[in-house]
């Protein structure tokens, strides 16, 4: 059963004048007890000033925004943080003036965020986006790193990006696509298929994805190489509206996902709602109702930090959402 604890929602951007838009945000849980979340704000998305901010959370006090990146002239998009078994807080992030642009940066920090190394590109001479597109990355007991990633240039398509170096290179898994027909022209799968998968194990090996996708609901695919292959991406009932989801997996085996429950491509971005599973994703009930108000609650976040479920998500463009969930 899940409780609401500290003060239910809070919002994290108390001061609008920081920048008039904001999205995609991801949560971590530090070595030092506090929690930081990450951001992409500025005057819209894709905007020069765009830059990556971030908060912290000590004693259920939210610290006041500040930049973490920024690079005059080139707009950042989708952060994504990792925690390294040694301590070290992993910030993944991509630029670009279009997502078909796209480079990955990688920043890391050794203090738990109060200072951060000078950005490099994940992979060298990357253009599209490699490593985590926006979804936290899965650390499987071998020791294999795997970034959840994907594609928009023509037809979208999702893939794994696999370190077994620690994060020092990467390679990219076989592609994971929809499956259209072959009558279908190039043109007519411009921007359909499948893009930020949401990774999670259930054994030795088997590691599954679930998908955002243009079709009305969410997919599915199942590798059992630790990611090396995946079988053909599968509809599954879970609606979609074309926006990102977030899930994690708990001690307990269960798997806790907040989505948009909305069946038609790019339809809107309210309701949000956390839903549970514990078949290992062959059946979900919802358990709680984050927002159900006319406007956008989007692009969430998910992560388990040994206690409670810490869940951000974009609230309306100019807010990130906070709740934290006791599991009992």
């Amino acid at each position: 059963m899940l409780n609401v604890s500290y003060m239910g929602r809070q919002l994290l951007v108390p001061d609008s004048a920081l920048f008039p838009s904001c999205h995609a945000s991801s949560i971590a849980a530090l070595p030092d007890g506090r929690l930081l979340c990450v951001w992409f704000g500025g005057a819209y998305e894709g905007a020069e000033d765009v830059a990556i901010w971030g908060t912290f959370c000590e004693n259920g006090v939210w610290s006041a925004p500040r930049k973490i990146a920024a690079q005059a002239g080139l707009p950042h998009w989708n952060p994504v943080l990792f925690v390294r078994d040694d301590g070290a807080v992993l910030l993944f992030y991509k630029v670009g003036k279009c997502i078909p642009s796209w480079s990955t940066r990688l920043t890391v920090s050794t203090d738990c965020g109060q200072t951060w190394s000078a950005p490099r590109e994940l992979v060298t001479g990357d253009v599209g986006g490699r490593g985590p597109v926006r979804n936290h990355l899965l650390v499987l007991p071998s020791g294999r790193w795997l970034a959840p990633a994907s594609l928009e240039e023509g037809e979208w398509r999702c893939f794994a990006d696999i370190s077994d170096d620690r994060g020092s290179t990467w390679h990219k898994s076989a592609e994971i696509r929809v499956g259209f027909p072959d009558t279908m022209s190039e043109q007519e799968r411009r921007a359909r298929g499948v893009i930020q998968p949401a990774l999670w194990e259930s054994g030795a090996g088997q590691v599954h994805m679930l998908m955002r996708s243009s079709e009305g609901c969410l997919y599915r695919s199942d590798s059992q190489d630790e990611g090396t292959t995946w079988c053909p991406a599968y509809a599954t009932d879970l609606p979609n509206n074309n926006s990102g989801i977030c899930l994690t997996r708990v001690p307990d085996g269960s798997l806790y996902l907040v989505y948009n429950p909305v069946g038609a491509d790019r339809g809107p971005r309210t309701p949000l709602t956390l839903a549970c599973s514990q078949d290992n994703g062959e059946s979900w009930r919802n358990v709680f109702t984050l927002e159900d108000a006319p406007g956008e609650y989007s692009y969430p976040d998910i992560c388990w930090d040994g206690h409670e479920l810490l869940v951000t998500y974009t609230y309306q463009r100019k807010n990130i959402a906070f709740w934290a969930f006791q599991n009992q």
